[in-house]
């Protein structure tokens, strides 16, 4: 190891104590064990029994906290779970300290075998939508529709605003970084944070923003946050060079479940021009742009982006029945287009 590089974080056992994750109200959260890994898992029970369960799977930097909005717009559709990717939100990092795509892949295979909850609507963003492409391509039975926003999949020409975050993946930047920005405040990330990922940044309530800034503090606590962030995002950069069925794209075009595909107009991370490559790829796919969103859709126009799932599971025919009163509340003209794209 290069000694530019951040040293392998510390076992389990002998992290620091730090705050608390914050949990919504409404939800819990639980820790599982699995052979090499730790994964907290966020949950929110369903409005009532019997609902098919959900599995939301968070980017690069995030957690399962960004998807605490949508399930509780979808708490009457599906039975929602989020998990923390090993190494972020709760989870501790890997034994191995493997933050590969396939490794994170593993890990939500390993949950989903463990808990036995699949087949599974599976959601994903960014980081999280290249690990759930691979999940649906190599484990059809885990999956029944599939939910990408934002998806961290290879582009020939990269944004000049992502170059930034794909130079983590260099070896000595992220400590060049930490060392530059070591007298910015949390406030001050956030807000940096806020600027790339949103569409508009205005949409950020003060509560959401106190929050993001809680979690910031938290995080910065931890021993190992950069070398996850560093891993993980070399771990991203090293997928999109493999070759043969392990390509990403190649892997899209074997994903046999209903895809819904999200992508904002004003994404600074992936460039919106892939949502057409995207949903030639994805056989049965829907896609929906929207024109004022950015990296996070699901965190900016949740409202929006469940309407579109619900949209999903009745043109797939997995709809369950819902209150007539309960439907009239969630109706309402999309603030987006979607468009049945796959072959």
């Amino acid at each position: 190891m290069s000694s530019t590089e951040l040293p392998s974080a510390p076992a389990a056992s002998v992290l620091p104590k730090v705050a608390t994750v914050r949990v919504a109200e409404g939800e819990r959260l639980r820790s599982v064990g699995l052979p090499g890994i730790t994964l907290t898992v966020r949950s929110r029970p369903p409005a009532r029994e019997g609902l098919a369960p959900a599995l939301y799977v968070h980017g690069l930097g995030g957690s399962s906290q960004n998807w605490s909005a949508l399930m509780e717009q979808l708490e009457g559709e599906v039975d929602c779970e989020a998990v923390d990717l090993p190494g972020f939100g709760d989870s501790p990092p890997p034994d191995d300290g493997d933050y590969s795509i396939t490794a994170h892949a593993r890990a939500v295979i390993r949950y989903l075998d463990a808990s036995d909850r699949g087949p599974v609507h599976l959601f994903g963003n960014s980081l999280g939508g290249a690990v759930t492409t691979r999940v649906a391509a190599v484990r059809p039975d885990l999956v029944r529709t599939l939910t990408l926003v934002s998806p961290a999949l290879p582009e020939l020409r990269v944004q000049r605003t992502a170059v930034p975050t794909a130079l983590l993946s260099v070896p000595g930047v992220t400590a060049l970084f930490t060392r530059l920005t070591r007298g910015w405040t949390a406030e001050q990330r956030v807000r940096g944070v806020m600027h790339l990922c949103y569409g508009d940044p205005g949409r950020a309530t003060p509560e959401g923003f106190r929050n993001a800034v809680e979690e910031m503090e938290r995080r910065l606590q931890l021993p190992y946050f950069w070398d996850a962030m560093t891993r993980s995002a070399r771990g991203l950069v090293n997928a999109y060079t493999l070759g043969g069925q392990h390509a990403l794209w190649r892997q899209a075009e074997r994903v046999l479940a209903p895809t819904l595909l999200i992508y904002g107009a004003r994404d600074q991370l992936v460039g919106h021009r892939m949502s057409r490559k995207a949903a030639r790829s994805f056989r049965d796919s829907r896609l929906l742009s929207l024109p004022d969103a950015g990296h996070v859709a699901m965190m900016e126009y949740p409202e929006v982006v469940a309407r579109a799932f619900r949209g999903l599971l009745e043109e797939t025919g997995q709809a369950q029945a819902v209150d007539p009163l309960e439907r009239a509340a969630v109706a309402g003209d999309g603030d987006g287009a979607t468009e049945k794209a796959g072959g």
